[in-house]
């Protein structure tokens, strides 16, 4: 199991430590994990922004991918906030806005759960992402689409939970399911990426071309001239 796997694991044991310690309510984990959302997607364009730097082909879509990503994404993570706060905080007349969803964490009281989750996700850019070397052969293309998998699977899964912990009338024992299902759902998918990535980044380069900027000399040529006939 990579390094980031296990920090992945230890990151996901706080919201469980959340619940059965200090009585995290079902509002409070769906809050955290809606802030690791922001995180995934806060982390994904950095990557974009860092995919296939020796592409230049690649470095001009993402001046219109990158832009249209973080209005799209924003947007909806903006709904699914709005969607938790108002059918799990019962608040109405609210605001999608950044002061609305931090006033909302901080009255949750999640934040070393944000905090650990901000710092495994960190340290899976640092470690795998950068220093591993994906960035040199991740397409930014496929980068765009990448969280809405996740993400979308994950809110399916926590929103399911929420709602059946508020049923059983038990939330901390259905939040204990709900936790245990997410880290298993949200640990298979980061095996996968790395496996996707990593395999990626381990094929052979092609080689250097004249860098950006660089013409060739006066008079040479590329194609080797062909002798002319009968010589």
């Amino acid at each position: 199991m990579p390094p980031s796997a296990v920090v992945l694991v230890a990151a996901n044991l706080v919201p469980l430590a959340g619940v059965v310690a200090f009585h995290w309510t079902v509002l409070s984990v769906l809050l955290l994990y809606w802030f690791e959302n922001v995180v995934v997607g806060g982390l994904n364009v950095l990557k974009m922004a860092c995919a296939n730097p020796r592409s230049i082909a690649a470095d001009a879509i993402k001046l219109f991918l990158i832009p249209f990503f973080i209005v799209h994404y924003g947007m909806f993570t903006s709904v699914h906030g709005m969607i938790i706060l108002a059918v799990f905080g019962h608040a109405s007349r609210l605001s999608p806005s950044a002061a609305t969803f931090i006033a909302a964490l901080r009255s949750a009281g999640v934040g070393y759960g944000a905090l650990a989750i901000a710092v495994s996700h960190g340290f899976s850019f640092a470690h795998n992402y950068l220093w591993g070397g994906e960035f040199r052969r991740a397409d930014p293309r496929a980068l765009m689409f990448q969280p809405y998998a996740r993400v979308m699977v994950l809110h399916a899964a926590t929103l399911i939970g929420g709602f059946g912990a508020q049923v059983l009338g038990s939330p901390a024992v259905a939040l204990v399911v709900l936790v245990a299902l997410k880290t298993g759902i949200d640990l298979r998918a980061h095996l996968a990426e790395r496996r996707k990535l990593g395999a990626a980044a381990a094929l052979p380069q092609p080689p250097a071309g004249p860098a950006r900027g660089v013409t060739a000399p006066a008079g040479s040529s590329p194609v080797p001239r062909r002798a002319p006939p009968g010589s």
